[in-house]
């Protein structure tokens, strides 16, 4: 395929109002996408009692959604990269919409399983295609900033899940599944009004050739594969994933350390999940500070080449120690048991300024979180830079399948963790001295971010000369 003649740019799509429309929708998709995943984990507990089964079997269903989702995200990925994006978008949508339906009206642990996996090949879908369609929006010089906002979008998926999760389901776990059914209903009938982006056309080196009615139709194929794993940098930017996700994995057990501190100290089962869900949610507004770590990587970028993959590196390595605070202060919890979630939300929130321990757990989850957060609009953009228009999605698959591969033996091997640990650690102790040991493959991540630092130079200098090579092709054979 080459860079040919074709519609203008104009026919691309509407005007600026347009735009806007469509780059909302996607990052809502991303955001609500996520908000299904959160839902599970704060709800580990009723859904084990509803079933009669071990809770360990939730956190496996997590564990293999994770690993389903990254799997069917290389089709997806594929797929994108050489056809329309759109149609993709919307039936990955639909599955999602289904399975979380499907989750919702299971009256056993088998029906809960299979709607599961079915919502996870849809949740495939939406961030490998998506974030192809989202970094053909998106300039170089502010990739770190605006994948931070995609990125921030997911984690605030996440904690809405969670905390959506701990409140609606606090009395009947099934009402936020079948919520958020309807809205993913709605969120694919948002997706008819978008407009189909060009692919490359925030390249500066394509900007001459499209704005004089060019086309890129270059789309991978499967002799491209040899090429992406070539690209040493691609390599780093996808094995780090298998380490840092086992530690990012097990961070979705966080709800229950702090649910298990509440029963530890007398509260009721659906007190307790409601205040590890608004625990859990308030610890992890850190990773609204992802923005700050996109704009230093963009600005260490403009000066070296090597700046988001040392910035990555970085974070990921300093984050370590405050994680390890984060999970052994103690903290007294003083809500009123029973109450509605509204009352327990009050509670806790005034606890960061009434109870000593809480306000130094939270400034210590922030500053971790906010380091660590620095990880995912650097991997976002560096995938971006150091691969052409046709090859984003499927790197993205790539890493997207080792992060799932590592998601899920963290998430399911922490669960197992927790178990044996209990001999020598009663609850909540054992969840604390888990989750502990599994933050320590944040320093094999770091390591690898400081290779991609070395590597990363050559390898976005030559896509910079590839894509400049091929407008220079058709420069003078488009239509002005």
């Amino acid at each position: 395929m080459s860079l040919t003649t074709g519609r203008s740019a104009r026919a691309w799509g509407g005007g600026a109002a347009h735009r806007l429309y469509s780059v909302v929708v996607f990052v809502l998709l991303a955001s609500l996408d996520n908000v299904a995943i959160g839902l599970v984990p704060p709800l580990y507990g009723a859904i084990a009692e509803s079933f009669a089964v071990p809770q360990r079997l939730l956190g496996l269903v997590t564990a293999v959604s994770f690993l389903v989702s990254a799997v069917a995200a290389v089709g997806w990925a594929y797929f994108g990269d050489r056809t329309n994006r759109k149609p993709l978008l919307m039936i990955g949508t639909l599955l999602w919409a289904a399975g979380t339906g499907g989750s919702g009206l299971a009256g056993n642990y088998p029906t809960f399983l299979a709607a599961q996996l079915l919502a996870a090949i849809g949740l495939g879908a939406v961030g490998s295609v998506g974030f192809s369609v989202v970094t053909d929006l998106i300039s170089p010089r502010r990739r770190g900033l605006v994948m931070s906002f995609w990125g921030l979008s997911q984690g605030a998926g996440t904690l809405a899940g969670t905390l959506v999760g701990g409140l609606l389901g606090a009395v009947d776990w099934r009402r936020p599944f079948l919520l958020l059914t309807v809205v993913g209903l709605a969120a694919t009938a948002a997706y008819l009004f978008t407009y189909d982006i060009r692919r490359g056309q925030s390249e500066p080196q394509l900007a001459g050739a499209l704005a004089s009615g060019a086309e890129y139709d270059y789309r991978i194929n499967r002799g491209d594969l040899p090429v992406i794993l070539r690209r040493r940098t691609n390599r780093w930017l996808i094995l780090q994933g298998l380490t840092a996700q086992a530690a990012f994995g097990s961070l979705v057990w966080l709800p229950v350390l702090f649910a298990e501190r509440a029963r530890d100290q007398g509260y009721s089962s659906a007190t307790a999940i409601v205040v590890g869900s608004v625990f859990a949610t308030l610890f992890q507004l850190g990773g609204v500070l992802s923005i700050v770590g996109g704009l230093i990587g963009d600005a260490l970028q403009r000066r070296t080449p090597s700046g988001r993959a040392l910035v990555a590196a970085v974070g990921v390595l300093a984050a370590l120690p405050f994680y390890l605070v984060l999970f052994f202060v103690p903290i007294r919890i003083d809500v009123p048991d029973g109450a509605g979630g509204g009352a327990v939300i009050r509670a806790v929130l005034g606890s960061v300024v009434t109870e000593p321990t809480v306000g130094l757990s939270l400034l210590t989850a922030l500053v971790a979180l906010a380091l660590t957060s620095a990880n995912s609009p650097n991997w976002f953009a560096l995938i971006a830079d150091a691969n052409p228009p046709e090859h984003r999605g499927t790197v993205y698959s790539l890493g997207n399948l080792v992060n799932g591969v590592g998601r899920a033996a963290g998430n399911g091997l922490v669960g197992v963790a927790f178990h044996a640990l209990r001999v020598a650690f009663p609850p909540p102790l054992n969840y604390a001295v888990g989750l502990a040991a599994f933050q320590l493959f944040f320093i094999p991540t770091g390591i690898m971010y400081w290779l991609a630092a070395r590597t990363s130079p050559k390898d976005i200098t030559d896509v910079q000369h590839l894509l400049a090579s091929r407008a220079h092709r058709v420069q003078g054979r488009a239509p002005y």
